[in-house]
C-alpha cells in the first residue's frame, strides 16, 4: 500500500529563505521518508504585479524553479499574482487558479490519496477547492496566526471557517490551539492535536561559559528568537531591561519594528545592551540558545512556538506570556516562567531564574517528548485515516 500525499504549503523553505517554514519543511520530510509514502509538494509562491515584481524580494522569488529536488523531495512552486498588504482576501482565488491544472494534471498521472495543507489560511481553503474539484479528503493544520489573526479578520473569516466545516479532518499545533479552533466555529471531533518536533541530536546543552565566549559575550544573556513584529514582544523585554542592568538582550529575527526597537533602546539607555542579529539561519540556532541564560518570548498570540521547544531542548529555560500552549509546555519552575505581558513582570521573572538557576537536564526534560517521529508517526497516522487507508 502507497499512500500518495499532496502537501500544499505557502510556508516552505527555498534558496532564497532558507528559514521560511523550516518546520513544515521538517515536517514534510519526516512523512516523506516514511516507507510506503510518495509526497509531492505544492509551494505556491506570490509575486506582486509589475513594476513591483522587478524589485526584492520578488525579483529573486521569480527566478526560483518551477519544480526542484528539495530534500528528496519533488517541490513546485506555481507562481500566483499578489497584492501586497491589502490582497490577503484575493488570495485563495488567486491560489486556486494558478495551481489547479497543475494539480489536474498530476493526479491524472498518478492520483492523490489525500491533501495536507499546513496553514489555515490561504492553504486551508486552495486544499477544499482542490479537493472538490478532485472528489479526495484533505486536511489542514492550524498553528497559529491563521487562526488568531485570519481566523477573525472580517475579510478572511469566513474562507477560514468554511475550509474548517469541509475538511475531512483537521491538526492543532495544541490542545490550546484546538480550543480556539473550536470557539471559531469548527468541530472538536474532527480535530487532532499535532505537537511539533525538535531534533534531540541538535538541540543539546553544551558548555554555557564556552558558547558564550565564541560570541564573546559575558555576564547574564537573555535571548528572544521571533520575528521583530508588534505581536512577539520585544518591545517588552527592551523595556523591561532597565530593571536588569547587568542583562545582555539579543534579538534574533528580522522584521518591520527593527529600527523602531532600535530607537527605543538608545531612549531607555540600554543600546549597548541590545544585540540585533537579524535572521539567523536555523543551523546556527543550538549555538545560540546555550549562549544563552533564557530564552524570553512575551508574545500577544501563539500556537505552540518552535522556539519555546527549542530552547528547553537546549536546557535554557523559557519566560513566555500565557499564550497557546504554553501551560501544556512549562508545567513547573525548571521549564521556566509563564507571565504577564508587562515589563516588570517579565523583569521579575528573569531576576528570579537567574538568582536560581534549574539544572539543565531538568529544563530539557520538557522538550523529550517532542521529537520528530513522533510528529511523523502522528501525521502519518492521521491521513492515512483520512484516506481510508489500512495503518
Amino acid at each position: 500500500m502507497v499512500l500518495r500525499v499532496l502537501t500544499l504549503s505557502t510556508l516552505f523553505p527555498d534558496q532564497t529563505r532558507p528559514n521560511f517554514g523550516v518546520f513544515v519543511e521538517r515536517q514534510t520530510r519526516e512523512l516523506a521518508g516514511r516507507e510506503g509514502t510518495d509526497v509531492t509538494v505544492i509551494a505556491p509562491i506570490g509575486i506582486a504585479p509589475w513594476p513591483l515584481s522587478a524589485l526584492a524580494p520578488y525579483r529573486t522569488l521569480r527566478a526560483l524553479p518551477d519544480k526542484e529536488q528539495w530534500q528528496r523531495m519533488t517541490v513546485y512552486r506555481p507562481r500566483f499574482p499578489l497584492i501586497p498588504k491589502i490582497g490577503g482576501r484575493f488570495h485563495v482565488r488567486m491560489m486556486t487558479r494558478a495551481i489547479l491544472p497543475l494539480v489536474r494534471r498530476l493526479h491524472e498521472q498518478q492520483p492523490f490519496d489525500v491533501i495536507d495543507a499546513s496553514f489555515f489560511y490561504p492553504d486551508g481553503p486552495v486544499a477544499a477547492n482542490i479537493a472538490r474539484a478532485l472528489a479526495i479528503p484533505f486536511s489542514v493544520k492550524a498553528r497559529g496566526a491563521d487562526i488568531h489573526y485570519w481566523g477573525r479578520t472580517p475579510a478572511t473569516r469566513s474562507a477560514v471557517l468554511r475550509a474548517g466545516r469541509e475538511a475531512t479532518g483537521l491538526l492543532a499545533v495544541s490542545e490550546a490551539m484546538k480550543r480556539s479552533m473550536v470557539a471559531l466555529g469548527m468541530d472538536a471531533d474532527k480535530i487532532d492535536v499535532h505537537y511539533t518536533g525538535v531534533d534531540l541530536d541538535r538541540f543539546i546543552p553544551t558548555d554555557r561559559p564556552a558558547a558564550k565566549a565564541a560570541r564573546h559575550l559575558s555576564g547574564p544573556v537573555v535571548l528572544c528568537v521571533g520575528a521583530l513584529i508588534e505581536r512577539k514582544g520585544q518591545e517588552l523585554l527592551i523595556r523591561a531591561l532597565p530593571q536588569l542592568p547587568d542583562v545582555t538582550l539579543l534579538l534574533a529575527g528580522a522584521g518591520p519594528e527593527a529600527t523602531h526597537y532600535t530607537r527605543l533602546a538608545e531612549d531607555l539607555g540600554v543600546s549597548t545592551r541590545v544585540g540585533m542579529l537579524g535572521a539567523v539561519a536555523h543551523a546556527e540556532l543550538p549555538a545560540l540558545f546555550n549562549a544563552a541564560d533564557i530564552m524570553a518570548l512575551p508574545s500577544a498570540s501563539e500556537g505552540l512556538a518552535n522556539a519555546w521547544v527549542e530552547a528547553l531542548a537546549c536546557g535554557t529555560p523559557i519566560v513566555i506570556s500565557d499564550v497557546g500552549g504554553a501551560r501544556e509546555l512549562v508545567t513547573n519552575d525548571t521549564a521556566g516562567r509563564i507571565v504577564e505581558r508587562t515589563p516588570d513582570a517579565i523583569a521579575e521573572a528573569i531576576r528570579a531564574l537567574l538568582l536560581s538557576p534549574p539544572d539543565r537536564e531538568a529544563t530539557r526534560s520538557a522538550a523529550l517528548r517532542f521529537t520528530w517521529q513522533a510528529n511523523g508517526d502522528a501525521l502519518f497516522a492521521h491521513l492515512t485515516k483520512l484516506a481510508g487507508k489500512p495503518l
